[in-house]
């Protein structure tokens, strides 16, 4: 089993910035890819950005330019750097991570880190 624990979500206002940070711990040989889910009050679950264990990125069209995700092997640890943000962004950020585990590929999902943009 692999567990996914994310923090550093809370209020902030419109073009400020926060700093997300996910660890994955357990059972695993090394994590694949590892990012951020969100889901907006009314809305289904999207990908927020994503990285993989070459640092390839992937964003979705309305933060590009503005989050910035990056990775820390050692630790198994990803942060997801979020800058200008705007009430819009506001979601509950759930941390995913894709481990090479003896089963294989699996996919690992974290509690979720509320993210509330409003002055």
């Amino acid at each position: 089993q692999v567990q996914v624990e994310e923090s550093g979500g809370g209020l902030v206002q419109p073009g400020g910035s926060l700093r997300l940070s996910c660890a994955a711990s357990g059972s695993f040989f090394r994590i694949s890819v590892m990012g951020w889910y969100r889901q907006a009050p009314g809305k289904q679950r999207d990908l927020a950005a994503t990285i993989t264990s070459g640092d390839q990125t992937n964003y979705a069209d309305s933060v590009k330019g503005r989050f910035a995700i990056s990775r820390d092997n050692a630790k198994n640890t990803v942060y997801l750097q979020m800058n200008s943000l705007k009430p819009e962004n506001t979601s509950v950020y759930y941390c995913y991570s894709v481990a090479a585990t003896m089963a294989g590929f699996r996919g690992y999902w974290g509690q979720g880190n509320r993210v509330t943009v409003s002055s």
